[in-house]
């Protein structure tokens, strides 16, 4: 055996002796093995993939699963004393959980003694296949585990089962008329949207696959890239009245072509083309569709060709980006909707598009617009992903954030692989509802749907927004990664800059390490308001005033110049600034200025906010009393912890009422901290 393979497999002996000592600590999960390794999480994460093809959590859970089967084969202990004697939470979970491994319950085992294969490593022919270096880890790991007196079997493994995953790839337009392309495009869309609908395949979004129009790489490249495990790849024209479609669909992992077929039909077919495409891919790749799913799929837009037309030439502009294409794309979409008055698609993309016309004005022009083409979308089609949307746009238009939830919530049920809804469910979750459970669960859907945006400044974004999930719900070894990815791919997106900072300085406490970090940000420019106040509020805590003092009253001036609204507790650090400055008048102000705000905050964050100008005024008892209103809230961000360490709050940490309810504070957040890792790594997103 070669060096490099005896340390990989002295690594895993390692690895499964850490999880074997500590089987029956269901708190024992990554992060902790990680520490017992004296590894990093991301290196643990990035040896376990390529030593096991399999997440470090299933390795903890298959390990886990092995002892169980061990336990109920010669013990009497019942099927609820093994899954507790395992580490599993609960007894449903532990059944759930060997009868995905073993393809029977638990409650079976006496009776199949003998026959212990799981059905997630049988091959094809179901003979076994072994890793020879996992093996012989698990070979070391029997020593370790011999001398506590617990007994490993070896484990066997084969390639895991292809997972229901695939991209759609830009269609070509083999006709010589480049007017078609929008046509080609369109079909494109159109089976992309077909395929998302389906809840039991992972469909990446547009956007990602956009970027490999023009690639050279292998589809086994971009594949991996994608993390997925077909390809779809198609080309068509339009000749006269018929349409001619060539479909591909590829094994990604063999590069191999399952199947490839024409298709040939009348442009008055147009709609039975693009389901029939979505079907066969869906029964190819063996994807469940319900009979829900079926009947959105087969519903036909609109009985106009004209009209649909208008519509593809609309929704490419609209992919476009820009204010004037937008504008061009509503101009569109009223016509397509003069030819046909019950075009429910129509009436949602046009709702949605006066939706990101007002989205960035200071005063709103097309909110009853936007409520008038939004009604008449679900009136038509009140099944459609795309008219809930329309409709949770319109409530989030009006600032009637709790109405909007369900809406958005049911378009993403109605179209699970939607990029776009996950996206803006993922920022409503940190900008409007704050919840930072559903904030990171949506950012990581993101990251899986559109893990490679077509330009490198959709995906920056995409990692920053998982980057900041990470650490507002307390992950923030997990959340350095994701940031320095998002700078890797713009390293001109400040906003990425600025979370890196905090970042930064969640980990390592260090001011001068995060004042480096934005100083050099603001150095390339001088007007970024979040900078500023990041500043000041760093020089506000490190007590010095003068420097405070003077990038909040740039920020201020900035503030008020474009008559905005945010960043509240600046007014209240500047309350105490102007204070120790002699300007009480001033002071009074700023104060003012932050109970209004915290009197009418309508988020989680209320008594939060009352409980911090009761102490930056030094009322003890409202402060408590505030902070325990605040105990009964839920998915609070990771910064609120911080709050005892306020320099105007420091000062009362020894208070007893004060330390017990902040303890309670800071125990529910990491209870929800471990709760939240539990659940994503159940559904493999972390």
């Amino acid at each position: 055996m070669s060096d490099s393979s005896s340390i990989e497999s002295h690594f895993l002996a390692k690895v499964t002796a850490a999880v074997m000592e500590n089987l029956s600590d269901e708190r024992f999960g990554v992060s902790e093995l990680a520490a017992k390794m004296h590894m990093s999480r991301s290196n643990l994460l990035r040896r376990i993939k390529h030593n096991t093809n399999q997440s470090a959590s299933q390795l903890i859970r298959e390990i886990r699963l092995k002892r169980g089967m061990e336990l109920l084969g010669s013990s009497d202990l019942t099927v609820s004393e093994v899954a507790h004697q395992v580490g599993f939470s609960g007894t449903s979970y532990f059944i759930k959980c060997f009868r995905e491994y073993y393809g029977y319950p638990p409650g079976e085992v006496g009776k199949r003694k003998g026959i212990d294969q799981p059905l997630a490593y049988k091959g094809v022919s179901g003979q076994r296949r072994f890793s020879p270096r996992f093996l012989t880890a698990v070979a070391t790991a029997t020593v370790f585990v011999l001398s506590i007196g617990v007994y490993l079997t070896t484990r066997p493994i084969s390639p895991e089962p292809l997972e229901k995953s695939l991209a759609v790839l830009p269609f070509k337009n083999d006709s010589s008329d480049s007017t078609n392309r929008y046509l080609i495009n369109g079909l494109m869309e159109a089976t992309l949207n077909h395929l998302q609908q389906i809840k039991d395949l992972r469909v990446v979004s547009r956007t990602s696959a956009e970027k490999y129009r023009h690639s050279t790489k292998s589809v086994p490249e971009l594949a991996d890239e994608l993390h997925v495990s077909y390809v779809v790849e198609g080309s068509g024209q339009k000749i006269g009245n018929r349409i001619l479609l060539n479909i591909q669909l590829i094994d990604a992992r063999k590069d191999n072509h399952l199947w490839a077929r024409q298709y040939e039909r009348e442009v008055t077919d147009i709609f039975q083309l693009q389901q029939e495409i979505a079907k066969d891919i869906a029964n190819e790749v063996r994807a469940i569709v319900t009979w829900e799913e079926q009947k959105r799929i087969e519903r036909i837009p609109t009985t106009d060709l004209l009209a649909y037309d208008l519509f593809l030439k609309a929704t490419e502009l609209m992919r476009q980006g820009g204010r004037e294409n937008l504008q061009t794309a509503v101009s569109l979409l009223d016509k397509a909707i003069g030819r046909d008055h019950e075009f429910a698609l129509a009436y949602a993309v046009t709702a949605i598009a006066y939706y990101y016309l007002d989205v960035f004005q200071v005063q709103r022009q097309y909110s009853e617009a936007i409520g008038t083409y939004a009604d008449k979308a679900l009136l038509y089609d009140p099944s459609s992903a795309e008219c809930l949307f329309a409709k949770g746009l319109y409530y989030v238009n009006q600032k009637a954030y709790e109405s909007a939830i369900p809406y958005l919530e049911k378009a993403l049920e109605y179209n699970p692989n939607s990029a776009l809804i996950i996206h803006f469910l993922s920022d409503f979750y940190n900008s409007y509802v704050p919840n930072t459970a559903k904030y990171l669960e949506y950012a990581l859907q993101g990251i899986r749907l559109d893990p490679a945006a077509h330009d490198s400044a959709t995906t920056s974004f995409n990692y920053l927004h998982l980057s900041n999930a990470l650490v507002q719900t307390g992950f923030i070894d997990e959340s350095l990664p994701y940031i320095e990815q998002s700078l890797a791919y713009n390293p001109d997106n400040s906003f990425a800059q600025w979370v890196q900072a905090v970042v930064v300085y969640a980990k390592y406490r260090d001011p001068a390490r995060t004042e480096k970090l934005l100083q050099t940000q603001l150095a390339k420019d001088s007007n970024q308001m979040h900078i500023l106040q990041e500043l000041g509020k760093l020089y506000f805590h490190t007590r010095n005033d003068q420097a405070a003092f003077h990038y909040y009253q740039r920020f201020l001036k900035l503030r008020e110049a474009q008559h905005l609204d945010f960043f509240p507790t600046v007014d209240l650090d500047m309350a105490i600034l102007w204070s120790r400055r002699g300007d009480q008048e001033k002071s009074e102000r700023c104060f003012a200025r932050f109970k209004a705000f915290a009197d009418t905050d309508q988020s989680i964050y209320k008594h939060m906010n009352l409980a911090m100008y009761a102490a930056y005024r030094g009322n003890v008892p409202s402060m408590i009393d505030h902070l325990r209103l605040f105990s009964k809230e839920d998915n609070y961000q990771y910064w609120i912890l911080l709050f005892k360490d306020d320099i105007m709050v420091a000062r009362f940490k020894n208070n007893g009422a004060f330390k017990a309810v902040f303890d309670e504070i800071e125990t529910k957040f990491w209870n929800k901290n471990r709760e939240i890792r539990q659940r994503l790594e159940e559904k493999g997103l972390l």
